[in-house]
């Protein structure tokens, strides 16, 4: 008998290990933090200089145990510092370039809807709406002067349909009475809480309507900055 012909499977992608992961994610760190390896040992060795110093004079044990604490201590210090370092370059990274308040948005977790470029202008001027407990939240990046239209537009707009739902405004960048990129998403969570989920569904669904009628929004010219989510979950080993 004839055998069967072998069905050509497409090749088994091969998941990146966690530390290659971490490499990568350090390498793209230290093109804007050029001190970062010298900070890391730093960090490193100090705190496990004290956590061997504490562990040995004030639990006095076998030397062996306090120093694999103490680099177990040093480890998780320098961990702390690389991730929170690692999450400034990026931020750095995508600051000025057309659609870095979307990238910065999208770190916000679940319980919040962000729609990055509702609103857009000829001028490349974007505004970006976040549904969360606060209500519905407008985020304009570009001039200041032009976006004060389009998010009064904006505004309007929604209040047809959403009328009992705060409307939050917000202008990111770096102008005065911005709100710079890296404080953005925390910002937007300091806004309190107005809505319950309950509540926040049947906004999204109101909000589909409108969105329904909206023509097609080209996308603007320029490098578009990628989302941030992949090199936070590069840093948890995902």
């Amino acid at each position: 008998m004839a055998r069967k012909a072998k069905t050509d499977k497409p090749p088994k992608v091969k998941k990146q290990g966690k530390l290659t992961q971490m490499f990568r994610v350090y390498q793209m760190t230290r093109k804007t933090d050029k001190r970062l390896g010298l900070i890391l040992l730093g960090v490193f060795l100090v705190t496990g200089a004290l956590a061997f110093a504490a562990f040995y004079f004030v639990i006095p044990g076998s030397w062996i145990f306090t120093l694999i604490t103490a680099i177990m201590f040093g480890l998780v210090a320098a961990l702390v510092v690389f991730g929170r370092r690692a999450q400034k370059a990026q931020y750095a990274q995508i600051e000025g370039q057309p659609g870095a308040a979307a990238a910065a948005l999208g770190q916000l977790r679940r319980g919040w809807k962000v729609e990055p470029g509702i609103a857009f202008n000829r001028q490349q001027d974007l505004v970006h709406r976040v549904v969360g407990p606060p209500g519905i939240v407008l985020v304009g990046e570009g001039n200041p002067s032009r976006l004060k239209a389009l998010l009064a537009t904006e505004r309007r707009k929604h209040e047809r349909v959403t009328s009992e739902t705060p409307i939050h405004e917000i202008v990111s960048g770096d102008s005065p009475g911005a709100v710079p990129v890296p404080k953005l998403s925390k910002h937007v969570t300091k806004l309190g809480r107005s809505i319950k989920p309950a509540e926040m569904t049947d906004v999204l669904q109101r909000l589909k309507a409108l969105d329904a009628n909206r023509p097609n929004i080209p996308i603007p010219k320029g490098p578009m900055p990628t989302s941030m989510k992949g090199a936070r979950q590069n840093m948890r080993g995902r």
